[in-house]
């Protein structure tokens, strides 16, 4: 991933650090790509505000296919995490070990749609110009937009597979409950099918109150970017998103990990936005699927990462309310030296057999 794109991909990207080294040989070509911008008319959110135009930005791979009832049999919508964009899963570590020829998602056989979510990447955001005064939007918000981007833009009326990763993750509960029969599998990634509460709440809201109490925020009308707020948020971020036995075997001295962070810093605070910033980790803040997971009717493949500081294991909600959905299995990846922490939700070669499985059990 080149660094404009990596940038971009800056906040929940950032989690993902010294995750994104290949594993060797293992990689195919990644298939050409078509990027487009579907324009809602007159968005409405659930906090009552709306958008006169909302753009829904989006790169596809492949085609759709038909069957005889014109039901689109192929499609696979892939949702990224707060922060991220459509393309971090070009990357070799997931679209290298997907969609070549011959791999799980093969671009030849199905139509791969990686959005941008409201608020992120090149979908309507509020570093576009409204700054604080952009509408609140949610997870419901979000998974609207997606819906409607599929179905009035891209003419998909089914998913042969919805995968999502970190909110992505949760954005797949919230679709499978809202739409459960627009898709035949679903596979979230790194998430709790809970209210955000605990310590994932206590470091989203220093996050938030970082930012929105430095002066130079100036109620999100600055005009240069408030550093200070911006660096307490990277901060948060590397401590939520490391993985720290591979940290330590790839930082072994203090010489090593403060050479790293200062490289980090300097890597990462361009592109940064405040109120982009404050608006992605805002919008979880009603998220709670947990009480209508049994309307969902899709297959699902659940996973989560034993070194995950966002969604640790020892909390035990992914195992409890995975109970609530009728055909779900929860797997839980153990540390390993493959595994990256959060991260690990877009290293494909440490759960594609999981993928493999989802996508046998679902066929019809």
């Amino acid at each position: 991933m080149n660094a404009s794109l990596f940038r971009t991909s800056i906040l929940f990207a950032a989690i993902c650090v010294l995750t994104s080294l290949p594993s060797a040989g293992q990689q195919a070509a990644i298939p050409a790509t078509t990027e487009g911008d579907y324009v809602v008319k007159n968005f409405k959110f659930r906090s009552g505000e709306s958008l006169p135009e909302l753009r829904l930005h989006y790169t596809t791979l492949g085609k759709p296919a038909r069957d005889t009832q014109g039901r689109v049999t192929n499609a696979v919508l892939i949702l990224h995490g707060t922060g991220g964009t459509g393309h971090q899963f070009l990357s070799p570590i997931f679209a290298g070990e997907l969609f070549g020829p011959g791999q799980l998602l093969d671009a030849t056989r199905y139509f791969i749609i990686l959005p941008d979510g409201i608020g992120h990447g090149k979908s309507s955001k509020p570093s576009d110009g409204l700054h604080a005064h952009f509408p609140q939007y949610d997870y419901d918000d979000m998974v609207l937009g997606h819906y409607r981007l599929l179905t009035e833009g891209l003419g998909v009326n089914h998913l042969r597979l919805l995968f999502g990763t970190s909110m992505g993750c949760m954005h797949s509960f919230v679709w499978g409950e809202t739409y459960p029969d627009f898709m035949d599998a679903l596979m979230p990634m790194a998430c709790q099918p809970v209210q955000i509460a605990g310590r994932n709440r206590v470091w989203r809201k220093m996050v938030m109150d970082a930012i929105r109490n430095d002066p130079d925020w100036k109620a999100g009308e600055y005009t240069s970017e408030p550093e200070q707020a911006l660096r307490t948020v990277l901060d948060f971020l590397l401590i939520a998103g490391s993985a720290p036995l591979y940290m330590q075997k790839t930082l072994p001295t203090r010489d090593a990990a403060d050479k790293y962070l200062d490289e980090y810093f300097k890597a990462r605070m361009p592109g940064l936005d405040a109120n982009d910033t404050l608006y992605h980790v805002n919008a979880s803040r009603n998220y709670d699927p947990s009480g209508q997971l049994d309307k969902i009717k899709a297959p699902v493949m659940f996973i989560n990462s034993a070194d995950d500081f966002i969604n640790p294991p020892e909390l035990g909600n992914a195992e409890r309310e995975i109970r609530k959905v009728k055909n779900a299995q929860f797997i839980l990846l153990p540390i390993s030296d493959e595994t990256r922490g959060h991260g690990t939700h877009t290293r494909a070669v440490v759960w594609k057999q999981y993928l493999a499985e989802l996508l046998e059990k679902s066929a019809h």
